[in-house]
């Protein structure tokens, strides 16, 4: 594992424990103590988590809030998602990114391709993609700022992204069902979502399984725009039977493709 995947690793785990000891790192990883303390202090260097004697924490003073709180669920499953929706990306594209725990984990493995163009209103999502030694180009989109989740929303948004074309718009949602397709529990995300899903060729969502068969307040999109579904366990029942009826292609993080 290069020293880039390592940390990731790190902080993931940290996510999913929030606080953890420098020896439970170093054996969960099998590498040295030294090893973890060098990554312990460039991490915290960057902000992505805090150090005390003996170990690591999440930072107490970024990210607090429900944004943070979805950041700590279910992270194997998301970070399994990232992993496999990355099959789907190609050097020299275009994609639109919008703001959601998975997206950011998606974000984290996105660095690993290069001559990208990101597009997204998230500035947590813009900051990692174009840190040090990036090799793609990000656009963070302008208007209102929420500072739980680091994103912007709105008109000012919405009229920017009708400026690009892109080749992926990947997305997270909040529900999945067979009847209304994908939705979502906040109105100004969902604008964000379909002006997204509008200027791009190919829509790929990435939901765990906790969001099938749920319904939310605002519609993003019916099944039938849907090119992708990447998810941890792939849907059965009715809702199976509707995405496979319209094409979807899904995608699970154990290798399944339907």
């Amino acid at each position: 594992m290069n020293p880039a995947a390592r940390r990731v690793e790190i902080v993931n785990i940290i996510r999913e424990r929030d606080r953890v000891a420098v020896d439970e790192l170093a054996e969960s990883l099998h590498i040295s103590r030294e090893t973890v303390r060098r990554d312990l202090t460039v991490l915290a260097r960057a902000g992505k988590i805090q150090k005390f004697h003996g170990g690591a924490a999440l930072p107490t003073v970024v990210g607090e809030g429900s944004f943070q709180e979805r950041m700590r669920e279910n992270v194997k499953a998301k970070v399994g998602i990232a992993t496999r929706a990355l099959e789907l990306i190609s050097p020299g594209e275009t994609l639109f990114i919008d703001t959601g725990s998975t997206t950011l984990y998606f974000a984290e493995q996105l660095t690993s391709i290069a001559n990208l163009t990101v597009v997204t209103n998230s500035a947590e999502i813009a900051r990692i993609l174009s840190s040090e030694g990036s090799r793609s180009r990000t656009f963070l989109l302008g208007g209102e700022f929420s500072s739980d989740n680091q994103q912007t929303v709105g008109s000012l948004a919405i009229s920017q992204i009708r400026s690009f074309r892109a080749h992926h718009a990947v997305l997270t949602i909040g529900a999945l069902d067979e009847r209304t397709g994908a939705m979502d529990f906040n109105i100004e995300e969902a604008q964000i979502a379909r002006a997204m899903i509008n200027q791009a060729q190919t829509l790929t969502l990435l939901v765990d399984s906790s969001k099938f068969n749920r319904i939310a307040s605002f519609k993003v999109c019916g099944l039938e725009q849907i090119n992708n579904l990447v998810c941890d366990t792939p849907p059965s029942g009715n809702l199976g039977k509707a995405l496979a009826k319209v094409g979807v292609a899904v995608f699970s993080s154990t290798r399944t493709k339907s």
